[in-house]
């Protein structure tokens, strides 16, 4: 689901309030970071389950989840391409409500919001081929 940033955790835990607050509930699961964790990290591993996860059926699905995985694989590897942050946007919206299962959707809410809202630590990862929380001495 789109992540919350720390400023935007003063809401109520119920679908209605989470909702307003830009995210879903889902299943009712809550993953809690803190400003030790690499973004783009913590990204890639989601894009890594929902590749894993995608049945295959579906080309956007099937194509879209595991290029996410591979660009943000790279960015992490710090071989990422210049035009990576576009590049996963546009993927992104080529997987927007064009497959059979919501798995698309799934796999493209999160990786936008990231996108959105840490887009520094994104860009920091091309610029550098580093982890800014690495270089700031935060493991």
């Amino acid at each position: 689901m789109p992540v919350l940033t720390a400023d935007e955790l003063d809401v109520a835990l119920d679908y209605d309030s989470l909702q307003k607050a830009g995210t879903l509930l889902g299943s009712g699961g809550v993953i809690v970071m803190d400003d030790t964790t690499c973004i783009v990290r913590a990204c890639e591993n989601l894009m890594h389950f929902y590749a894993h996860e995608s049945c295959g059926q579906c080309t956007p699905c099937r194509e879209g989840t595991r290029w996410t995985k591979r660009i943000t694989g790279e960015m992490l590897e710090g071989r990422a391409r210049p035009d990576a942050i576009p590049l996963l946007l546009d993927i992104a919206d080529n997987m927007a409500f064009k497959t059979i299962c919501p798995l698309a959707e799934a796999a493209r809410w999160p990786l936008e919001a990231f996108l959105k809202k840490y887009r520094h630590e994104f860009e920091h990862h091309v610029a550098t081929g580093t982890c800014d929380v690495a270089a700031a001495g935060v493991h």
